[in-house]
């Protein structure tokens, strides 16, 4: 072979392995296979989930607030029909009929008959399982109304709610028109809700004008009961100080006593204390003279 061409590809193998060059490896092509298969299976598997859209989540049994939602909506349906003067009692079927609300689960049905609807003080129970609404007061119409307040004031227990008779007494608006005059109306100031109280006129007064004039005249609101009886003593009235409320007395405890207590000897037989006596001859020696 010729000398040039073996030195010629020398120098060849030398500038090669000089040079850096970088090799392409194949791709693994069972490394994509396995990635899409889990790709596949994660989209079959989301695919098979049921969607949550609004049918479903309303058969969903594990949202508190949606049950406590039903519950409410069933209650403001049954005052409503108490306030219209319905007043015969629904099935559980019956109410959700008519709020709307059949498409509820079986289990938050089965969560209203056992537990919501019999613990709700809204909510009345039948002997014959259907339900009722539970006014706070039984009155049906002006005259029971009426007679409620009479009770009231001949006991002494005072006024009631305004927002009680409205929940209570079916149409009572018109009953309140009729019983204007029977009736008088003062706002609590504590939470400005009106308080209804019987008008009872045969104890109505003649008070004279000017004693109104001077009870009108006397601001007495910035003052507590402190001030006011001051104010009383000052101006010599004492007529009023065995009136209100009595502070309860505390009862003084008795200091114990330090000192060391002293045993004292029995006081018996104290006036024989100079005889003295022997069994021996029968003798008894009293101030030196012996006594048989």
């Amino acid at each position: 072979m010729d000398p040039a061409l073996l030195r010629e590809r020398e120098a060849f193998k030398k500038k090669a392995l000089a040079t850096p060059s970088i090799e392409k490896k194949k791709k693994d092509d069972s490394q994509f296979k396995d990635d899409n298969k889990k790709k596949s299976k994660s989209i079959s598997s989301t695919s098979s989930a049921p969607k949550l859209d609004a049918s479903t989540y309303k058969t969903m049994s594990g949202s508190s607030s949606y049950r406590f939602g039903v519950l409410a909506r069933i209650v403001r349906h049954m005052r409503a029909r108490h306030q219209d003067g319905d007043d015969h009692p629904l099935t559980i079927d019956e109410m959700l009929d008519e709020t709307n609300q059949l498409d509820v689960g079986n289990k938050v049905k089965q969560w209203l008959q056992t537990e919501a609807l019999q613990s709700n003080p809204k909510i009345e129970c039948t002997p014959d399982g259907k339900y009722i609404f539970k006014p706070v007061y039984k009155i049906k119409d002006r005259k029971s109304l009426l007679r409620l307040l009479k009770q009231q004031d001949l006991k002494g227990l005072g006024g009631i709610l305004l927002e009680d008779v409205q929940e209570s007494l079916p149409h009572c608006e018109k009953a309140l028109k009729n019983l204007a005059q029977e009736i008088l109306y003062i706002t609590r100031p504590t939470d400005k809700k009106k308080i209804l109280f019987y008008n009872d006129k045969t104890a109505t007064l003649d008070v004279d004008e000017e004693f109104v004039k001077l009870w009108r005249a006397t601001a007495v609101d910035a003052m507590d009961d402190a001030k006011i009886e001051e104010y009383l003593e000052k101006q010599g009235i004492k007529s009023m100080q065995d009136h209100g409320p009595r502070k309860p007395i505390v009862p003084k405890r008795k200091k114990v006593s330090q000192k060391r207590r002293q045993f004292k000897k029995p006081r018996d037989n104290e006036h024989l204390a100079d005889v003295l006596e022997t069994y021996e001859d029968n003798t008894l020696t009293q101030k030196g003279v012996a006594i048989k």
